[in-house]
């Protein structure tokens, strides 16, 4: 962020941010975790779900649910394909095709994501299959705290997401961080060390950093987002936006002073980007597999 050209965050902004997201998380109820869920069904959920969990470039070309966005609608058709059968076993993981992706998905079997979300499948089902017994729970196994599980996860090729600015790789790991966070989260990956993560550097929450002032993005930036102008993956001003969206979140967990960790944040800002205010102006798009 030293470097940026592009995005600079307000800094100045940020106490009071933090202090009105600590209120907010203070008067939300807990959310509990449901009981009595099979470990290893909910732990394929969480893997396969983050596998896909890309595509937000191309959300308005597909088909979505009545009521969905175009995460949920994707979700939807997993939960009900476990719900109906049963999570995929790696064997069937490794033989995943588009075409039948796309129509348990409800999606053009030629949308070029349905090949991207096959390709990354078989990769689950590669690694499931080599490394850890066939088991989803197996990924789990060995591992010390919620880092070192995302950084399994991010030597997958399934989950791979590291950018490259002016000569150095930026590893930003949206989709491994976010796997380890939902099995800790579940209950099925008691570690500690969940603070440690950082904020999933996508494009919603960029968007209501920026929306809600906290990020200044250059006039001509700007503009193309409004534009709804697609961002090229790897581009100084789209990395910029996603490093720009991570420090934030870092700068109001400190601010916050341990009420909320960057994961929290993340969340929290999120979630309000699905409120009407956020969903009325255009976002930062980008087609990639990183989120």
């Amino acid at each position: 962020m030293e470097r940026a050209r592009f995005v600079r965050v307000g800094e100045s902004a940020v106490g009071e941010y933090a202090a009105e997201l600590v209120r907010e998380a203070a008067a939300r109820p807990s959310e509990e975790e449901a009981t009595g869920r099979d470990a290893e069904a909910t732990a394929a959920f969480a893997i396969c779900m983050n596998a896909i969990n890309f595509g937000s470039g191309w959300w308005p070309t597909i088909r979505k649910r009545p009521g969905h966005s175009g995460y949920e609608t994707m979700a939807a058709g997993v939960r009900e394909r476990f719900a109906a059968e049963g999570p995929w076993g790696p064997e069937e993981l490794t033989a995943v095709a588009a075409g039948a992706l796309a129509e348990m998905l409800g999606q053009d079997p030629a949308h070029p994501l349905m090949a991207w979300f096959a390709a990354a499948l078989r990769d689950v089902g590669d690694h499931l299959l080599a490394e850890h017994g066939g088991r989803y729970l197996g990924v789990v196994e060995g591992i010390d705290s919620v880092p070192d599980l995302a950084a399994r996860f991010a030597g997958w090729r399934a989950f791979a997401d590291v950018a490259s600015y002016e000569g150095r790789g930026i590893p930003f790991f949206k989709r491994a961080q976010l796997a380890a966070a939902d099995l800790e989260r579940a209950g099925v990956a008691e570690l500690p060390g969940g603070e440690r993560l950082t904020a999933f550097a996508d494009n919603l929450v960029p968007h209501v950093l920026r929306v809600d002032g906290l990020l200044h993005l250059d006039p001509e930036l700007t503009a193309a987002i409004e534009a709804e102008e697609l961002l090229r993956h790897g581009s100084p001003q789209e990395v910029e936006l996603r490093a720009a969206a991570v420090h934030a979140v870092e700068l109001l967990a400190a601010a916050a002073e341990g009420a909320l960790s960057p994961a929290q944040i993340d969340s929290a800002l999120w979630n309000r980007g699905a409120a009407p205010r956020y969903k009325s102006l255009p976002r930062p798009r980008s087609r990639n597999t990183a989120y």
